[in-house]
């Protein structure tokens, strides 16, 4: 094998790797420093102030069901991300509070919004949303291509599960790169929707 074979080959071999760890991950922290104008708390949950923002970037295209979705669409309300896959056991132990909390904010100007990812096919998230009660739509990202969208430096989903709280004006407030139950997605969604 040449040189130059190996080193494609070691390079690919680490990339593989980074993205295995990067999966299904229990979360971890993620620093705040530099001038990325977010606070790393120490609960897990990453917050920007209100002033100091980044838009969310563009998140649309098919959801599971077939159907387009934008979530621009959805300015002026505030908007639960959650990224998301049928394989991922922390993605499984959230979903009962995902549906519990969506449900609780139906009609109250919040709306959900998963991104199923690495899935290769419809039909395991599809019975995943079925098995778990889940209501609201969530766009097919088999590639994880709509995670690239997010700038770096920014409060953007870079594990399997990540929540993201994308304020009225179409900015992300605030991320979380773990499970979540009620208690904790409560904290990241109510001083959102708090905001005037």
């Amino acid at each position: 094998m040449s040189t130059r074979s190996r080193t494609v080959l070691l390079s690919a071999t680490a990339a593989v790797a980074a993205l295995t760890l990067s999966a299904c991950g229990n979360g971890g922290t993620s620093g705040g420093g530099g001038n990325t104008n977010f606070v790393t708390g120490n609960n897990g949950i990453d917050t920007a102030a209100k002033g100091k923002r980044s838009a969310a970037p563009d998140l649309s295209g098919r959801t599971l069901d077939g159907k387009n979705l934008d979530i621009a669409d959805y300015k002026g309300k505030v908007v639960v991300v959650n990224v998301w896959g049928s394989w991922c056991g922390p993605c499984r132990e959230e979903a009962q509070y995902f549906s519990k909390v969506s449900k609780a904010y139906e009609g109250k100007g919040v709306q959900f919004v998963g991104i199923n990812t690495r899935d290769t096919s419809t039909t395991p998230a599809l019975a995943f949303e079925r098995e778990h009660g889940i209501g609201y739509p969530s766009l097919y990202d088999p590639t994880g291509k709509l995670m690239l969208r997010f700038k770096k430096g920014t409060l953007n989903p870079q594990l399997i599960p990540s929540t993201l709280v994308i304020d009225k004006d179409g900015k992300v407030a605030a991320r979380a790169l773990e499970a979540l139950d009620d208690t904790a997605l409560l904290k990241m969604l109510k001083p959102v929707v708090a905001e005037k």
